[in-house]
């Protein structure tokens, strides 16, 4: 039988780039947001929904990462030499991760309102579910650009297109990954096979939620967090 989650994947391997000059010298996850790293953020998500395990993937500037996480007792999957994208990232992680479905999380976005991952794991079902997304409204974004990623139906299946932004948490089984040849892909792959199967679902968040991936997310996350 399934079971529920209990471990986290924390995307924390990719370069920054859209961040310029301030991952000259440190990784996306490190830059500060409201006096702490953007990944203590997603850190403390997962620990109030009561995640067990937590493994994250590193790969630019690596041991910047490894010495700020270990502490806090997080695995480490390193991606070297070769960086893995989030479908390759996760695949190269199993061993860390164990067989059940898992929780992701990008680690560049700030949440205000409930729990997502609450959210989803309140919201999960196995029997008929093979992927469940947050996704975010449009209205309820802040420093996105572009449009939507997905639309919601009235049953909860997500289809490409539409008004709903993907926020980046997600919990996934993780059966199809071995069926990928490749060592690097998206998880956007992944999303695909599940669509086609009919089994990939979402639920849109109810609170703000604020993308930090570009220099101007800060001061616009730093405001969301200071409102709370």
């Amino acid at each position: 039988m399934t079971q529920a989650p209990h471990t986290a994947m924390l995307f924390a391997a990719g370069f920054g780039t859209r961040m310029k000059h301030l991952t000259k010298d440190r990784p996306k996850p490190m830059i500060p947001v409201a006096g702490r790293p953007l990944v203590d953020h997603a850190i403390d998500l997962a620990r109030n929904a009561g995640i067990e395990t937590l493994v994250a993937n590193l790969h630019y500037l690596p041991e910047v990462l490894a010495d700020h996480l270990t502490p806090q007792d997080v695995k480490l999957s390193w991606e070297l030499p070769d960086i893995l994208e989030t479908g390759g990232g996760l695949k190269a992680a199993l061993p860390l991760l164990g067989d059940d479905p898992v929780i992701t999380m990008n680690t560049d976005a700030i949440w205000s309102g409930p729990n997502p991952l609450s959210q989803l794991l309140q919201a999960w079902d196995p029997g008929t579910m093979d992927a469940l997304l947050m996704c975010v409204p449009a209205s309820q974004t802040l420093g996105h650009s572009g449009g939507g990623d997905f639309a919601l139906n009235a049953q909860g299946k997500l289809s490409r297109g539409g008004t709903q932004t993907y926020g980046g948490i997600q919990i996934l089984k993780t059966e199809l990954l071995g069926s990928i040849e490749q060592s690097v892909f998206s998880l956007n792959m992944v999303w695909d096979q599940i669509h086609e199967q009919g089994r990939l679902f979402g639920i849109s968040y109810p609170g703000q939620w604020c993308d930090v991936g570009h220099p101007e997310g800060i001061a616009l996350a730093e405001s969301l967090i200071n409102d709370v």
